[in-house]
């Protein structure tokens, strides 16, 4: 049976393009993890499927790395690094992994982990966390985008939910919101956006729900009432006391304030 090696070694005589890419072997002991380095939060179900993988001898990826003043940092297969450790654990000498050099700037370095299609996908809070990290590096949106093939639209709605509270962002671990409607009230309702969706929930849980969806915690607006704040403002002119000022016809300024006073009603109760 023939093999790459020799494949390669008698290119001269077949006309193979294949060339050498090298990978090595590592012992487990000189490769570390730095702390807070990686974007994907470590999933111990995930590093059991390793552990159970390098048990039974099944072919994985290797490891991408850098080799550092400390040893050799994993940059993309944590994972696979802890699924070796635990197989070791189990009882199963694992004593080297295989990994090949990454190359890049530390802005590649996090684009790579968050493009990898090695490692576990992405949540949309580590994914934002990994676009936050470039743009504390002095990228743009449009540079990240292009970077990690995504539309700018996408990094800045992921940027959005990091900045999200902390407690609104726990909320979107626990699955109770989604990710999308955290953003929508964040957006919607800035500083206040946590304490409405708190009260959505709680609103949501007694009628038997689960978790809050975007209609649960942004209910539209009266129709109605929007339409006819247009048509009570339709023959307003412009203040002679500045810019700033509008003139209305007499009788209609109690009706607007009306109005106005139940659409801040519902933000407030995060019913709008």
């Amino acid at each position: 049976m023939s093999s790459l090696y020799q494949l390669y070694k008698h290119k001269e005589k077949n006309g193979t393009g294949t060339s050498v890419n090298k990978t090595y072997v590592v012992p487990l002991s000189e490769l570390y993890v730095e702390p807070g380095f990686n974007v994907r939060e470590i999933d111990q179900e995930h590093v059991a499927e390793f552990r159970d993988a390098f048990i039974a001898g099944e072919y994985l990826p290797p490891l991408a790395v850098q080799v550092t003043e400390k040893g050799i940092k994993i940059l993309d297969g944590h994972h696979r690094y802890y699924g070796a450790l635990a197989a070791k654990e189990a009882g199963h000498p694992i004593l080297r992994i295989e990994c090949k050099d990454f190359v890049g700037s530390d802005a590649d370095r996090i684009a790579f982990m968050v493009t990898s299609s090695q490692g576990k996908p992405l949540t949309p809070i580590e994914r934002g966390s990994a676009y936050l990290r470039m743009i504390n590096q002095g990228w743009e949106p449009a540079e990240i985008a292009r970077k990690v093939k995504r539309s700018v639209s996408d990094v800045n709605l992921h940027l959005d939910l990091v900045r999200c509270g902390t407690e609104l962002l726990d909320m979107v671990r626990s699955g109770e919101v989604a990710a999308t409607t955290a953003v929508a009230l964040s957006r919607e309702h800035g500083p206040h956006a946590t304490s409405v969706a708190v009260g959505q929930l709680d609103k949501a849980k007694a009628a038997g729900k689960k978790k809050i969806t975007r209609a649960d915690a942004m209910p539209l607006f009266s129709a109605s009432k929007a339409r006819r704040v247009l048509e009570l403002l339709v023959d307003a002119s412009e203040g002679t006391a500045g810019p700033e000022f509008i003139h209305v016809p007499l009788g209609v300024k109690d009706e607007i304030f009306r109005i106005l006073e139940d659409y801040r009603a519902g933000i407030r109760q995060g019913e709008v």
